[in-house]
């Protein structure tokens, strides 16, 4: 019989390394690994670089050939996910079959969640199209067309998940110079168009400037071709959150246009009667007329009730 034993890290660097694995109640940015199979045509190797490129930051880049199929077999994409700490993948093969394959997918628990097999039939590299590039690490506007986005179960779970891959770190507030990069999605006669757009504001001769879309690339065709997606139990069960992460709203607390925090009390009618204030002369209550009547009455004395007897 083996038993297993738990082995504590023997130095801080190895203890900062398993600190960063663990869970959290809010997680890191998700990060995406490019791998290539065990055959791969130009055309692949390019898209894959340039993908690469776009998630610049939070992605790895795995440059040897690896002969795995994930739709046959997911231990190994698991492995390499638990290996990098990777939730997104992008596998890309070719084969007389299937040629110019691209698997994208995500994980679970490091586990497969679900993952769509794209054909490329039409790829067009950014460096075949002239003119300025958007700067790495820009969080993208992300632009989808097409019926089947909302009526296909398929295409429903491939823009999830394409919103899953290019959207970036959360953040609370964007500044309009910040915006340089639009990536449109279109389903249209079973094709699957990706544009990639770089934002250029123009003079317009007032405030608001004037938005031009000035194409980047990479322009890429797909076709989907085989899909495996997660049950509706385990997607839900992945999209559960910790009650520590959800924020309530506080009720009554707003903001000035200046930034100041105003709130709102609600408190009950206080009775004045009994507040209880400094002790002066002048603010000494007048005593009542019943007392005053009492007061004044005369009072018998000892020597007439003497003189009566």
């Amino acid at each position: 019989m083996v038993m297993q034993r738990i082995v504590k890290p023997k130095t801080q660097r190895g203890k900062r390394f398993l600190e960063s694995r663990e869970p959290k109640i809010f997680e890191n940015c998700k990060q995406c690994m490019f791998v290539k199979g065990g055959n791969t045509s130009q055309t692949v190797s390019q898209l894959l670089k340039e993908l690469y490129t776009l998630k610049k930051g939070n992605a790895i880049m795995y440059k040897r050939k690896n002969i795995m199929r994930p739709f046959e077999d997911e231990t190994q994409m698991e492995f390499f996910s638990q290996k990098s700490d990777s939730s997104l993948f992008v596998f890309g093969s070719h084969s007389k079959k299937r040629p110019n394959n691209i698997v994208v997918g995500r994980m679970f628990d490091h586990h497969i969640l679900d993952m769509i097999e794209l054909g490329v039939d039409d790829f067009k590299s950014m460096f075949d199209i002239q003119g300025p590039k958007c700067s790495l690490g820009t969080k993208p506007c992300l632009m989808f067309a097409g019926e089947q986005f909302d009526s296909s179960p398929e295409y429903s779970r491939l823009k999830n998940l394409l919103i899953d891959f290019f959207r970036g770190e959360v953040i609370t507030r964007v500044r309009l110079q910040g915006l340089e990069h639009v990536i449109q999605v279109t389903a249209a006669d079973g094709k699957i168009l990706v544009r990639n757009y770089r934002i250029a504001l123009k003079k317009s001769g007032g405030r608001v400037p004037r938005v031009e879309l000035q194409e980047m690339g990479p322009s890429v065709d797909f076709t989907m071709r085989r899909t495996k997606i997660a049950s509706d139990d385990l997607y839900k069960r992945s999209l559960k959150k910790p009650k520590e992460a959800t924020i309530k709203k506080k009720k009554n607390i707003s903001k000035d246009p200046f930034g100041s925090k105003l709130g709102r009390i609600h408190m009950q009618k206080q009775d004045l009667g009994n507040l209880q204030t400094r002790k002066l002369k002048a603010l000494k209550r007048k005593p009542d007329a019943k007392a005053n009547h009492s007061e004044g009455s005369p009072k018998k004395s000892k020597t007439s009730n003497e003189e009566a007897t």
